[in-house]
């Protein structure tokens, strides 16, 4: 009967959106999937909130206000943060940060088949960079309800800058460290979900 049920709800539920918004969910996790059919009715605001992110991430990284990493650094942070800060905005914060933990439980399953996310196969020390990052957006929009889009931005990026986003530790070239400040070796990360990567908190340099 659960079956049934589940299987009504996604047919209505994607009949009734359009066909890019359709063939994005069978691109999603298990857990991703499951919040869509247990929120259908916020799934198309979060899929316009998801694309409007990465547009402004991407307007961000070409204006180079906090630089363009956006794999641990300071533009991964704002990415993060954002989406969920207007995720919390618009849909509620308890069903904006179930999204945000199912996507980073999807980022495990990204892991196991040696998938890419973002141009990067994903390991704990990003998934705990993103999910504190989201926790921060969603105190941001807490703190400022009324807050427009440009007031946001300059909100986070302020953050950002002040230390209280978290990112990954690098030397000025790019190369993941340990917490100790050792080069981490690419070789060693490869396949290991768990790994010696450093989160840090954004204003350390």
């Amino acid at each position: 009967m659960y079956k049934i049920i589940l299987f009504f709800i996604l047919f209505f539920h994607f009949t009734s959106y359009s066909q890019s918004i359709s063939k994005q969910f069978f691109n999603l996790s298990t857990a991703e999937k499951c919040w869509v059919i247990f929120h259908p009715f916020k799934t198309s605001k979060a899929y316009k909130i998801t694309n409007e992110t990465l547009r402004i991430t991407d307007s961000i990284s070409n204006n180079n206000t906090i630089g363009n990493d956006i794999n641990g650094g300071h533009l991964d942070a704002f990415k993060h943060s954002y989406w969920m800060a207007n995720l919390c905005r618009q849909i509620g914060e308890k069903a904006a940060l179930k999204l945000g933990k199912a996507h980073e439980k999807g980022n495990y399953q990204t892991f196991k088949k040696n998938k890419k996310e973002d141009g990067f196969v994903p390991d704990k020390p990003s998934t705990d960079m993103d999910l504190y990052n989201n926790i921060i957006g969603a105190k941001i929009t807490s703190a400022n309800p009324n807050s427009f889009q440009n007031h946001l931005i300059k909100i986070i990026i302020e953050n950002i800058k002040n230390g209280e986003m978290k990112i990954l530790k690098k030397d000025a070239s790019g190369n993941f460290l340990t917490c100790d400040g050792a080069l981490i070796p690419i070789e060693s990360l490869k396949g290991k979900w768990e790994n010696e990567k450093c989160l840090i908190f954004s204003n350390i340099k």
